[in-house]
């Protein structure tokens, strides 16, 4: 039963990814098509164009394509920050034994590219640039792995983003650690003065998300002028929410079934909805009394992943995948940082996610997911090669804008379109019903 529901929340949460994994695609195209039509000047001065505020002498501005990277993209983290506290409290996570598998191979899918990247621009410009091919979008994985059905089993889709949100926390604590070039420590000591208070709010059982976004906003603003990425804080705020419910669910259905009971005594038949204002009051009781059996933290992420899915993630493709063709030319694909990006992804992702598993299992530190052979884990290691929005985002931190981040998008786009093809091809081939009937076998053995 409880595999069951397992299951099924990870399919939901899969075609959540999906399908907003061709909604981020349809975004690339579009902004690719944009920055290299017509209307690319046009395109490319709507995504400079200053937007702000003003009060006095004091001002907040920024062009739109800070305010997405620096702004709406910290929604997008904060719901990452709240699928992490998910996991490590009750998901793949949450204990050492279902933990160590995902997280060991998120680190060779960290370690490898990055030391494939770093050997190849040893000593250039670009060296810096060796968090890039470090990441994994987990909306485009998952949507891969959306398309091949049941040829891949539950259990990989959950090793999949397990690893996954695992590479998240390793390319947070990147960002935060080696791409952040001065700090302001008065305006960093504040904001994690407010981390505290928001802690506080947590300790004292607020649950409304009111008191959260408030603090958050100032959080936000320290961040922005303390030299630390504001995304950073999107994730701390995020481990701040609370995770406890106001209400116990066996509690709830007590009072629920009097409520249920006093509408039944209540009820005029024939009378219209709006002559029953009694009945309407004990619905609306319900009503606010169900959702807390709901901790905030579900709350949050059911209301804004799909917002961050389909809305945040779609318009940072429009702002920041966009690459001009012209001007890069034909020998981009000979440049250190595109052979580091391309190599690391394509090559370094499935290396370290299966030499690190098979390290795992050959320690006896952890087993295969259930069901899953090492066709399956090196399906899964290519498709940990689909770096894009991570990556994208990692490459603006280490380049800026320029030739060398339009060379290093333009690989990010082309190693995560082969590495997606590979995966799929070797998932595709594989058997799921196969090898769970001979891992059964085997057990009866």
């Amino acid at each position: 039963m409880v595999r069951n529901r397992i299951g099924e929340s990870v399919a939901e949460f899969a075609q959540l990814e999906a399908a907003g994994s061709m909604v981020l695609l349809a975004a690339t195209v579009l902004a690719l098509l944009m920055a290299n039509s017509i209307g690319a000047q046009w395109w490319q001065d709507l995504w400079h164009t200053e937007i702000g505020a003003y009060i006095g002498s004091a001002e907040l501005a920024q062009s739109a394509l800070h305010w997405v990277n620096d702004g709406l993209m910290v929604l997008f983290f904060f719901v990452v920050g709240l699928e992490i506290k998910r996991e490590i409290i009750v998901g793949e996570l949450s204990s050492p034994r279902k933990a160590i598998l995902p997280i060991i191979a998120a680190a060779g899918g960290m370690l490898v590219p990055a030391l494939i990247y770093t050997v190849i621009n040893q000593g250039t410009v670009t060296a810096g640039g060796w968090g890039i091919p470090m990441a994994t979008d987990i909306a485009f994985a998952l949507g891969v792995i959306a398309l091949l059905g049941d040829r891949v089993p539950t259990s990989l889709k959950v090793f999949v983003a397990a690893f996954a949100i695992a590479d998240d926390i390793g390319a947070v604590l990147i960002i935060a650690l080696f791409y952040t070039a001065e700090v302001f420590p008065v305006w960093l000591a504040v904001g994690v003065a407010l981390l505290f208070v928001l802690a506080l709010l947590n300790r004292a059982g607020v649950d409304s998300p009111v008191p959260y976004l408030a603090v958050a906003i100032v959080v936000w603003f320290c961040f922005l002028n303390s030299g630390i990425h504001t995304t950073v804080a999107g994730v701390l705020v995020a481990l701040t929410i609370p995770v406890k419910a106001r209400t116990e669910p066996m509690v709830f259905v007590g009072w629920a079934r009097g409520k249920i009971d006093e509408i039944e005594a209540l009820d005029l038949p024939g009378a219209h909805v709006l002559e029953t204002p009694d009945q309407q009051r004990c619905a609306w009781e319900l009503q606010t009394r169900a959702r807390q059996i709901q901790a905030p933290l579900q709350r949050m992420e059911h209301v804004l992943h799909p917002v961050s899915t389909f809305a945040v993630l779609p318009i940072f493709a429009l702002a920041n995948a966009g690459v001009v063709l012209g001007t890069v030319g034909a020998g981009v694909f000979t440049t250190p940082v595109s052979l580091g990006v391309f190599f690391g992804l394509v090559v370094g992702k499935p290396l370290g996610i299966v030499l690190f598993t098979w390290l795992a299992t050959r320690l006896r530190l952890a087993d295969l997911p259930e069901g899953a052979t090492w066709r399956h884990i090196l399906g899964a290691g290519c498709l940990g090669g689909i770096g894009f929005t991570m990556s994208l985002f990692v490459s603006g931190l280490a380049f800026g804008s320029g030739e060398l981040q339009e060379s290093a998008k333009l690989a990010i786009l082309v190693s995560s379109v082969v590495a997606g093809i590979i995966g799929y091809a070797i998932l595709r081939g594989s058997d799921a019903r196969k090898a769970l009937h001979e891992a059964s076998e085997k057990e009866d053995m």
